[in-house]
């Protein structure tokens, strides 16, 4: 995925900043990870707080590269939001929200 196309995915949020990492890249707002984007998906932090809300939103987990879950924080964005730029900054905001929470 082109770095402007991420770029367009988190729109909503600001600008952000796209490192090239383990064979995919990371998404920051303000320094801290937001997002990755693996395997040519974009995948958006979540926490305790906001996880249960991804996956009520049918949002899927992280997984490898066969399909298992991984214990990593990263959802995909929930596919009602994909269309619709308002809810997809919703949900690019509760990354951000979660890399707030859980920064060290």
């Amino acid at each position: 995925m082109s770095d402007d196309a991420i770029r367009e995915v988190f729109a909503g949020l600001g600008d952000v900043t796209i490192r090239k990492m383990f064979g995919g890249k990371g998404i920051y707002r303000d320094g801290l990870i937001v997002g990755v984007e693996v395997r040519g998906e974009i995948m958006l932090k979540a926490d305790a707080v906001s996880a249960p809300g991804f996956e009520a939103a049918g949002a899927k987990r992280w997984t490898d590269a066969g399909g298992r879950p991984v214990n990593m924080p990263y959802w995909t964005i929930p596919d009602s939001a994909v269309d619709d730029p308002d809810e997809l900054a919703a949900w690019t905001r509760k990354a951000y929200e979660a890399a707030l929470r859980t920064r060290k």
